[in-house]
């Protein structure tokens, strides 16, 4: 990567802005004390969360609505 050519336009190109945003999701649900998750499970209510968090939940509960399933088909 270019970091220099990508720093100058104001892009960040360090990995801690993800890093924390997957530690909000993820440990803010999956992680808390006596918890055990299906695969299945975890990745529908990180779906959920993430819609939440990033403000699509009417737009998820309104393909789930109709059967469409999720955002991500």
């Amino acid at each position: 990567m270019r970091y220099d050519r990508f720093r100058a336009q104001g892009f960040r190109v360090g990995s801690g802005v993800v890093d924390g945003a997957c530690k909000n999701l993820v440990g803010g649900r999956l992680q808390c004390s006596g918890m055990h998750w299906t695969a299945d499970g975890a990745n529908a209510i990180l779906e959920l969360r993430s819609c939440i968090l990033s403000g699509r939940y009417e737009q998820f509960r309104e393909l789930r609505a109709e059967g469409c399933g999720s955002l991500a088909a």
